[in-house]
């Protein structure tokens, strides 16, 4: 969330900020906040100015004890036990007022950076860079629903049987590609340094707060009503949440954590080929990467992990382009998003595949995610992730776009984790 320190050193910039991201009632809520603030200090003020009159009362009454003035002594002690009450009645007026204003901080969205470009919707987004070729496909070419039925890969009926629709079942070499896709992405994010973590696909509430999935995206969250857990949308949340509450050093700084997990998204989106097959989920396979780091060095990082991503498409050698998204199409929490998307030839658009994120103190100071610097000083930290990547879409881009008459090729990069050339 915004800090006040954020808000009180440049108010007009925070507005700006939020009206870029298409924030409605900008100018007043933030004026709210700063309203709520001020009765957080008036309390504390207040509260300071009888904590030092209680220690100036509880010096004096050792020196009247010592002067033998017992009845001003007691008068004394009658006088600071008064005031101590009136601290508690102050203490709790400051909490109501501080949790007041965290509350109405956690619906407020992150402040997009200047580069971040105006707009409202995805088609305003802009496109930074392509890559990858065009893939010659056969005649009459196959969307990867009917691919994956014609090789036996994915069984989507026997999911709805088993759960529901936007749960499929891999079978066989279908399997076999999902865990071929998965080695490789892990091996490739421990090549570049990453350390893998398993974490657990289940968390609390805190957890969901911390990263600003809650209350934000609570609608879109399977809930465990009974133990107040939530499943997973993306490994970004357990694997961030290891650093809420903890101060590092400097020294550990940048953090680089990758992980494979089972994300779960109740979101049932639209009707028709956009959500045909495997181009939305409720339940999916992603690698997720997760860096923890220095303000001064954050955007550093994000560079570096958006030529991670591109380095995997290209090596399989899939048709690709990077997006700079618009205010009023990134998430509630990111200050910078770039979304990677591969081209699927058979479905003739652009399938989403990866979002890489940094998100400045935002998450951070949600999380009180904090490092200690060279100088002693304990500083908020910047957190950043990315999907590299997420199995569902580019599954489908293989499939649709290796496919030829005698099978699906598998690229090269893959083939030592698939164990073979071609799925046939």
């Amino acid at each position: 969330m915004l800090t006040i320190k954020q808000i009180l050193d440049d108010k007009e910039a925070v507005i700006r900020g939020l009206e870029k991201k298409n924030f409605k009632n900008a100018a007043e809520t933030i004026e709210q906040v700063l309203e709520i603030d001020n009765k957080r200090k008036a309390a504390q003020s207040e509260l300071d100015a009888l904590l030092a009159e209680i220690k100036i009362l509880s010096k004096s009454i050792g020196m009247l004890m010592k002067e033998g003035k017992k009845e001003e002594a007691e008068q004394a002690k009658g006088k600071v036990e008064s005031i101590k009450q009136q601290t508690v009645l102050l203490e709790a007026k400051k909490k109501e007022a501080e949790e007041e204003r965290t509350l109405l901080l956690y619906t407020i969205p992150n402040i997009p950076y200047d580069e971040v470009p105006e707009g409202t919707t995805a088609e305003e987004n802009v496109i930074v860079k392509t890559g990858g070729g065009e893939t010659p496909l056969p005649e009459n070419a196959l969307p990867h629903w009917e691919l994956a039925k014609k090789y036996n890969l994915i069984d989507f009926d026997l999911g709805v049987k088993i759960t529901g629709a936007g749960f499929p079942v891999y079978v066989g070499q279908g399997a076999r590609l999902q865990r071929a896709l998965i080695n490789f992405f892990l091996d490739e994010a421990r090549a570049a340094g990453y350390v893998e973590i398993m974490p657990p696909t289940v968390v609390n509430a805190a957890s969901g707060y911390g990263t600003g999935q809650l209350p934000d995206k609570e609608g879109q969250m399977y809930h465990c009503t009974e133990d107040d857990l939530y499943l997973i949308p993306t490994a970004e949340v357990p694997v961030t949440n290891i650093y809420r509450d903890v101060i590092l050093s400097e020294k550990e700084l940048p953090i680089k954590n990758c992980a494979y997990t089972q994300c779960f998204r109740r979101e049932a989106g639209s009707y028709g080929k956009e959500v045909r097959g495997l181009n939305r989920l409720h339940e999916f396979s992603k690698i997720e990467i997760v860096r923890i780091d220095t303000p001064e060095h954050s955007r550093q990082s994000h560079e570096e992990m958006l030529e991670h991503v591109e380095n995997l498409l290209i090596k399989l050698e899939l048709p690709y382009r990077i997006l700079r998204l618009c205010g009023g199409d990134m998430s509630f929490t990111a200050a910078i998003c770039y979304d990677f998307e591969v081209y699927s030839e058979a479905q003739k658009r652009w399938l989403e595949v990866s979002s890489v994120s940094n998100f400045d103190s935002y998450q951070a100071n949600r999380l009180q995610c904090r490092y200690r610097n060279a100088d002693k000083k304990i500083q908020l930290c910047h957190t950043l992730n990315g999907s590299a990547l997420a199995l569902p879409r580019i599954v489908a881009a293989l499939l649709e776009n290796f496919q030829t008459p005698e099978g699906i090729r598998i690229p090269k990069a893959l083939q030592p984790y698939m164990g073979c050339d071609m799925i046939k």
